[in-house]
């Protein structure tokens, strides 16, 4: 994740380092950086004499990320066990300061740059006795490297202070993940329209993992090295940095995504020591769940078999993991979703592979604030867990554990965290884990409400309901986003129009944004007409637009739009989708064909302030 969030060897020749990157491709700071690397600190396993801070209870003793003689032997899922509870360090070495700090800054000015203290070892000490058990450290290590001007030397002031948190870390018996996180989305260079500057990014990525594998070679498996973050996928078109970039296709993103993870696994290889068997995680395409488990995805060959794990994220349903507009969850349907979603990754356990959920949580509101039920959504994902053999690692940027006070924030999930840590589980059996967690999340299930919303009629959702799915432009004001009709995932005081289709005719679905805290929702950053089980109900049909009206005036469209479905339930019509960039071959369009469609019809540069949106449309049969 990228969030700004203030309350987000000796075998590469020097030839390697002075590849030019292609003119024009890239843009920013070019001073010099004179860094370089050097020999790696040894890890002091000595435990620390840090006082337990207020709201903090003292960690329990936990050796599982020592080493011991018989590590060798362990594989990816048994590690699994042992790393537990994980969190991230979020928005800390990630926080890319480079555009204005240049390369050349004190590293903790980056460290603090999206609004973070500068890390102590108290405050690792806090997150471990706060019940975490692993810790993924962000990097963006292109903050201190000059890759403009073809040096990938990473400066070893910013080595040096990644190898202090990876060690205050192992100092806490904790495993340590680190990544290249977003890093201002040099990744895009990977999807550039010039072959020069593609093997140049290979080039620039061999040769950070070259010096992060050698640097840190003499930490044992507490260590653990991954492939990226969520750039691995289509964000490998990125233009924030090469400007030329976009070119690749979604079977050409799958193909670099397994490229590159697949050199990521031979640099480390290539190293030794340590390395020739450490753990690697490999990020998962766009570290989405269905695109991972998509058979385009490949895991990578290795030397050594049963020491790779593959990494996704979860946020579902974003709306209320991570915007101000959604409030609550827990319908019986959401939790369906939840479980549904994360059972699918089994497909990589079964083959062997670890699975870590990289990151997950309810993202805090903007005032800080933690949402109503996030326990209950963070139970039953901890369940998951337990039942799969899951590492789950929460985002969090201070909004759980406040680094500045030393505590967690909220006591109830301090005492979750602190009941399915390493130390509380570590002698029950997988099997009776697993019981456990499925009783959980069964009763869990069975007691989930269909609706919260009790002016709402049930049986309707069994029928088809047509409704409009939004998200604002800045993610503030929601409406019922997924493919699952759900008119009580809104935002407070936004009135919704939705028409129960009963077959072939006109409908009018709308959304009244005046009632919301700002009176209107600013432009959008989703939106589509949604027709709920029209697909079983009603095959072929199409969805045929009469008209649009934005505050009560005709809005014309600035494209064709295609009438598809997503997940084989929900009919769908996108509004606007910016991340659909290949029309489907099953779209259909109302009298002719789809070669011009697309999944952008209206202008949001021009939207602006939408306090009413009104839509007239023809249900039409095949």
């Amino acid at each position: 994740m990228k969030i700004k969030n203030y309350k987000q060897n000796s075998y590469l020749t020097a030839a390697i380092l002075t590849v030019t990157i292609t003119a024009g491709c890239l843009t920013g700071c070019s001073k010099n950086s004179d860094g370089g690397t050097s020999a790696t600190a040894q890890a002091n396993t000595a435990s620390p004499s840090t006082e337990s801070a207020e709201n903090v209870p003292t960690a329990p003793e936990n050796e599982a990320a020592q080493g011991t003689d018989d590590s060798k032997d362990l594989t990816a899922l048994d590690l699994s066990k042992l790393m537990g509870n994980g969190i991230n360090l979020g928005n800390t070495m990630e926080a890319y300061g480079r555009p204005e700090l240049g390369i050349d800054a004190d590293a903790s000015e980056y460290e603090t740059f999206w609004g973070q203290p500068v890390t102590t070892e108290e405050m690792i000490a806090g997150i471990k006795s706060s019940g975490f058990d692993s810790i993924r450290i962000p990097v963006a290590w292109t903050n201190m490297m000059d890759f403009e001007n073809g040096d990938y030397t990473i400066a070893d002031a910013y080595l040096d202070r990644v190898d202090e948190l990876i060690t205050y870390a192992i100092n806490n018996g904790m495993y340590v993940i680190i990544n290249d996180h977003w890093d201002g989305s040099w990744w895009g260079m990977f999807g550039s329209a010039t072959e020069e500057t593609r093997e140049t990014a290979f080039t620039m990525y061999t040769s950070m993992w070259a010096q992060l594998a050698e640097r840190y070679n003499d930490y044992d498996e507490s260590l653990i090295f991954e492939s990226g973050n969520e750039e691995l996928g289509s964000r490998l078109n990125d233009i924030d940095i090469c400007k030329d970039s976009g070119s690749l296709s979604e079977d050409e993103c799958y193909e670099m995504t397994n490229r590159i993870n697949q050199t990521f696994v031979d640099t480390v290889r290539a190293t030794g020591g340590n390395n020739a068997d450490r753990f690697l995680l490999i990020a998962g395409y766009n570290t989405n769940i269905a695109k991972t488990c998509d058979d385009r995805f490949k895991m990578p060959k290795d030397t050594v078999p049963d020491k790779l794990l593959v990494s996704v994220h979860y946020y579902d349903p974003w709306n209320y993991c991570g915007t101000d507009s959604g409030t609550q969850w827990g319908t019986h349907g959401e939790y369906e979703t939840q479980n549904d979603d994360l059972k699918k990754m089994t497909k990589f356990t079964e083959q062997g592979y670890g699975v870590i959920i990289g990151e997950y949580g309810v993202l805090a509101r903007a005032d800080g604030t933690l949402k109503d039920s996030i326990t209950a959504y963070t139970e039953n994902l901890l369940d998951n867990c337990d039942r799969y053999n899951f590492v789950p690692m929460l985002w969090d940027t201070s909004s759980f554990f406040v680094r500045s006070e030393l505590k967690f924030s909220d006591d109830d999930l301090l005492a979750l965290y602190t009941s399915r840590n390493y130390a509380a589980q570590e002698k029950t059996s997988e099997e009776e884990l697993a019981s456990a967690a499925t009783e959980r999340m069964d009763t869990a299930l069975a007691n989930a409400p269909e609706v919260f919303d009790t002016s709402i009629d049930v049986s309707t959702l069994d029928g088809s309901i047509a409704w409009i799915m939004f998200n604002s432009r800045d993610w503030s004001v929601a409406y019922s986003s997924g493919d699952t009709y759900k008119p009580d995932d809104k935002a407070a005081g936004l009135v919704a129009t939705d028409a129960v289709i009963d077959g072939a005719g006109t409908y009018t679905i709308g959304l009244d944004f005046t009632g919301t805290d700002a009176g209107f929702a600013e432009g959008t950053a989703f939106s589509a007409i949604g027709i709920s089980n029209a697909e079983a109900l009603y095959p072929g049909y199409t969805i045929d637009i009469k008209e649009i009206e934005v505050n009560g005036k005709p809005y014309e469209l600035t494209g064709m739009p295609y009438t598809t479905s997503d997940d084989g339930i929900c009919t769908r019509m996108n509004l606007y989708n910016e991340w659909v960039t290949d029309i489907p071959d099953t779209a259909r369009v109302t009298g002719g064909n789809a070669t011009d469609a697309t999944a952008t019809v209206v202008d949001n540069e021009t939207l602006g302030q939408i306090k009413t949106l009104r839509i007239t449309f023809d249900f039409v049969a095949p």
